[in-house]
C-alpha cells in the first residue's frame, strides 16, 4: 500500500469540534465543567475541596478548558475565579449538535 504525499486538509468546523473534544477528553475536565455549570463562578481553591487533586493538577485541567474557550477566568490575586464561557458554550453545543446530526444522517453501517 502506497502512502500519499498529499496533505490532509480540515474544515474550520472539523478543527473546532476536535479542539473542544480534546478539551473534554479527560473526566476531571468534564467534572470541572459540570461543577462550574451549576455555579455563577468558582475560585480555583474551591475546586480542590470537591476534587481531591493537587492544586497544580487542577490548574493544568483549567488551562486546557480555558485554551479551548469553554471557561473564562478572572485573576484577583491571590485568587483566580473561573466560570463557564456562556457564548463559547453555545457555539460548542451547536458544533456538536451539527456534527452528531450529520454523522447520524450519513451513517449506514449495519454492524
Amino acid at each position: 500500500m502506497q502512502r500519499t504525499l498529499s496533505p490532509v486538509t480540515y474544515s474550520n468546523q472539523e478543527e473546532a469540534v476536535a479542539g473542544i473534544a480534546k478539551a473534554l477528553s479527560h473526566p476531571v475536565r468534564v467534572k470541572i465543567l459540570r461543577l462550574l455549570a451549576g455555579e455563577s463562578c468558582c475560585f480555583t481553591g474551591e475546586l480542590t475541596e470537591v476534587i481531591p487533586m493537587a492544586q497544580s493538577t487542577i490548574s493544568q485541567h483549567l488551562k486546557a478548558l480555558l485554551e479551548a474557550g469553554l471557561i473564562q477566568g478572572e485573576i484577583d490575586p491571590p485568587k483566580v475565579k473561573y466560570c463557564i464561557n456562556r457564548e463559547n458554550w453555545k457555539i460548542a453545543q451547536a458544533l456538536f449538535e451539527g456534527f452528531f446530526s450529520q454523522v447520524h444522517a450519513t451513517a449506514g453501517c449495519d454492524c
